[in-house]
């Protein structure tokens, strides 16, 4: 197997894709009875996340809302520091950028394959931790100003928490049971035909262990009997199983990730 440079997507092609996201993902919430328009509201109450976990669902169903879970705002909206009320919904117009009523996708970030700069950058971009810390400061009444990394459209600088209401915002971020975190799609999804020939440790493991085309073909082991009982009874059946364990062990993805071993 071979990977190929493909072209980068074009605006168009983006603006298409994320048309097909939002009219799939509608079909699939009217589908599910959560079609905010004209759909039966008793039926969106029916959400397995909530029934088994109600306080994380309704802290997140707040932070999606833009609301204040907890505390003595419970329902009021985030307070926004430098918001300017009559500015207008600025989108983006950046290259391989889509914007639609309310779904926002962005394609223009790619790594090369031979830059480990940007490939460090992205891997310490997915670890890194919800907010950075110089980005949290106390104001003299208590309350925990967030600084944005960049203005919002609306001129937007800072969010303005009680540290409840900070916290609550941070236990939206807990994974929910039963979730993956992480999502490969294409030749690299758990089902792929060819994802033993991608994946660079399966790879590496069978061009160690298949023969070279001038060495003999192995000899098939000769099947051993099983040991007759003393007693003439028939022999129980031993199953024979050659399993290979399926996942690699926590120390051994550290080592191959960050080069140390922790052991």
């Amino acid at each position: 197997m071979q990977f190929q440079p493909a072209a980068a997507p074009t605006d168009v092609e983006v603006a298409r894709l994320l048309a097909t996201i939002r009219t799939r993902v509608l079909r699939l919430l009217a589908r599910r009875g959560l079609d905010l328009d004209g759909a039966d509201p008793r039926a969106a109450s029916v959400d397995p996340f909530a029934e088994e976990s109600p306080a994380l669902a309704g802290l997140s169903s707040a932070a999606v809302q833009g609301r204040i879970a907890l505390g003595p705002r419970a329902g009021a909206r985030i307070l926004q520091l430098g918001r300017d009320p009559d500015a207008p919904w600025v989108t983006s117009s950046g290259p391989r950028h889509a914007h639609l009523e309310g779904f926002d996708l962005h394609a223009n970030q790619a790594v090369p394959a031979d830059d480990r700069t940007a490939l460090e950058r992205l891997c310490r971009y997915i670890l890194r931790p919800p907010i950075a810390q110089d980005r949290l400061q106390l104001t003299p009444d208590g309350r925990v100003a967030v600084a944005l990394k960049t203005a919002w459209a609306d001129g937007t600088t800072h969010l303005l928490f009680e540290p409840v209401e900070l916290l609550t915002k941070l236990a939206v971020l807990t994974p929910r049971p039963r979730i993956n975190l992480l999502l490969y799609h294409g030749v690299l999804a758990p089902h792929a035909r060819w994802r033993r020939d991608a994946v660079a440790r399966d790879h590496d493991e069978r061009l160690s262990a298949r023969p070279s085309a001038d060495s003999p073909a192995p000899a098939e082991p000769r099947p051993v009997p099983p040991p007759v009982p003393a007693d003439g009874a028939p022999p129980a059946h031993v199953p024979h199983h050659t399993s290979t364990p399926r996942h690699q062990t926590w120390a051994n993805l550290m080592r191959r990730a960050f080069a140390l071993d922790v052991l």
